[in-house]
């Protein structure tokens, strides 16, 4: 069975983007090292994203061409006014059984791209397997949170832990749903 696995990088005080969705103070975090952090080791272990609309939103407005294009991708949205492009697929109903239904077919891992309330809305419906977090040594203040809104209790089994010389903290979790 293929894992849904958020993959993201996080200020220490929790916010994953500005409210105006910047993550220009990424930027702002030395890299001695030179290192992509596992990045493309990630990205080759998938071959699918989800994202909430929001996200996708905030991606479009980046001076940057869509990241994911060689992936299979799907938007969530409330909206039935959404019209599938190039880059996505939108869903708009059934989230937690399209996304049961995804992680049975065969393929690589599904990697969860944000935003807030639909990571939230997915570790609330115990569909995330594992979380991939960067914690990066930066307090911006306001900002959009890695979690929106009330989670329910959810046991963590911390799998892996490394310090990078740059001060990140890269932890990765896999879920044991209560």
């Amino acid at each position: 069975m293929r894992k849904l696995k958020l993959y993201i990088a996080t200020s220490l005080d929790g916010k994953i983007a500005r409210l105006n969705d910047s993550v220009d103070w990424l930027e702002r975090i030395l890299n001695p090292e030179k290192t992509d952090y596992g990045y493309k080791n990630f990205y080759d272990s998938i071959d699918t994203t989800l994202m909430g609309n929001k996200t996708y939103k905030a991606i479009l407005n980046f001076d940057t061409l869509y990241p994911y294009i060689d992936k299979k991708n799907y938007v969530f949205t409330r909206s039935t006014q959404e019209k599938d492009d190039g880059n996505v697929q939108f869903i708009n109903k059934e989230v937690d059984s399209f996304i049961k239904a995804l992680k049975q077919q065969e393929g690589k891992d599904i990697w969860l791209v944000g935003g807030g309330s639909f990571t939230t809305f997915l570790l609330n419906e115990g569909l995330i397997d594992e979380m991939q977090l960067f914690i990066m040594p930066i307090l911006i203040g306001e900002g959009i949170p890695l979690f929106e809104g009330n989670t329910r209790e959810i046991l963590l089994d911390l799998e892996e832990a490394v310090t990078y010389q740059s001060g990140v903290q890269f932890l990765r979790y896999s879920l044991t749903n209560l």
